[in-house]
């Protein structure tokens, strides 16, 4: 028997809703932007095999590998001891903001989950997701690991009951995000950030996102728009994103609605509802904004399929 699963990249924040929004990728070209991972039997232990174009990135040893942890983790909370051989077809640049190590961890938990014949409930899974993500970022936020998994745009209520509940997305809308090809550890990127924050700017943060959620569910795009702003993170990451102020600055005046931060950067989200207009946003970020050896764009709708068997 064997399994294998894509999952997605992810925008985490969405700009608005630091650690609270999420959501999945999927390029209108039909192309796969995301990592696979295989799950098949072997006679004793776990070996890892790693493929795709960002395989050279990662560590050569096995044991550092997260999709290999991801199994060791798994194999514990079910309490089996048996032979599995994994293949990672590492697809997403790591720290890129495009949910790299949400999309590896994903991908390997759902065809460990599919391979054992779903012993863990979707909630249970995502559960072990946020967890196995938050030991490696330093702290258990949702905002990858829940649209990659889940698909659709996320909305992280992190209660007892339940960890996220989707929000309407807008269908029109073309996402164009650009990967400049250097890599920002999400660690440093949140320790740009302040310990605290003055009272307006919770106020401007809880507002704004509140207002956004507002609009997605009556579909006021023109509301959603104006509201799509980053008072937590953004100030103090983007100088740390070279060229991303000019970038911003260049699309407005191409024409698109509005630009942000996927994740912690570097990756670019800019978001337009006319193609023609994505199109000419996407030769920008092509010619001025990418290195063309390790960079790339892509126009993009919102997956909402999430992570599926492939």
């Amino acid at each position: 028997m064997s399994v294998t699963i894509y999952a997605p990249a992810s925008m985490g924040n969405v700009g608005v809703g630091f650690d609270l929004l999420g959501g999945a990728l999927a390029p209108i070209d039909g192309s796969l932007l995301g990592d696979r991972v295989t799950v098949e039997a072997a006679e004793h232990g776990l070996t890892l095999d790693v493929i795709g174009h960002w395989a050279n990135k990662l560590p050569a040893n096995s044991a550092e590998n997260i999709v290999y942890q991801c199994a060791v983790f798994f194999l514990e909370h079910l309490g089996k001891n048996v032979g599995l051989r994994l293949t990672l077809e590492k697809n997403l640049p790591v720290g890129s903001g495009l949910g790299s190590s949400a999309s590896s961890v994903v991908a390997a938990l759902m065809a460990l989950n599919e391979y054992f014949d779903q012993p863990f409930s979707e909630q249970a899974l995502l559960k072990l997701m946020g967890d196995f993500e938050g030991s490696i970022s330093g702290s258990v936020h949702y905002d990858n690991v829940a649209p990659c998994f889940l698909g659709g745009m996320q909305l992280m209520l992190d209660t007892p009951q339940v960890i996220c509940e989707p929000i309407p997305t807008f269908k029109q809308w073309y996402w164009v995000v650009s990967y400049p090809g250097i890599s920002l550890s999400t660690a440093r990127m949140r320790q740009l950030m302040p310990e605290q924050y003055s009272k307006q700017t919770a106020i401007d943060f809880g507002r704004y996102l509140s207002a956004f959620v507002h609009a997605c569910y009556k579909q006021d795009a023109v509301l959603a728009v104006s509201v799509l702003k980053d008072v937590l993170a953004e100030p103090y990451r983007a100088a740390e994103i070279p060229q991303y102020q000019a970038a911003k600055s260049a699309l407005a005046d191409i024409g698109m609605l509005t630009s942000g931060i996927s994740g912690s950067g570097p990756t670019l989200f800019t978001i337009t509802d006319d193609i023609n207009t994505a199109k000419a946003a996407k030769q920008w970020l092509d010619d001025h904004y990418i290195d063309k050896a390790l960079g790339f764009s892509h126009i993009c709708q919102i997956d909402e399929l999430g992570a599926r068997r492939a």
